[in-house]
């Protein structure tokens, strides 16, 4: 289903979704298709969201848009305190 109807079937939750279809844009990956699997209480959104399986994410439906934002460049420098 689009994210439109998702968030029309489910306002202002959280919602474990797999995602079935998106686009790039620059550095942004727009999600337009997903299956809900269910919905995640506010208390245990941050859990769920970092134990979620590949494909699938914990996202609000508050938000109009299903953005991910890709880092390209992952490594962090981090300076060692001497």
């Amino acid at each position: 289903m689009k994210w439109q109807e998702a968030r029309e079937l489910f306002p202002n939750q959280f919602l474990l979704v797999s995602i079935l279809d998106y686009h790039e844009e620059g550095d942004k990956k727009i999600v337009t298709e997903v299956a809900p699997i269910r919905t995640v209480s506010d208390k245990n959104a941050n859990k769920e969201f970092f134990q979620a399986k590949e494909g699938t994410m914990v996202y609000h439906t508050s938000n109009k848009d299903f953005v991910i934002h890709i880092r390209r460049d992952p490594l962090i420098k981090v300076r060692r305190l001497q």
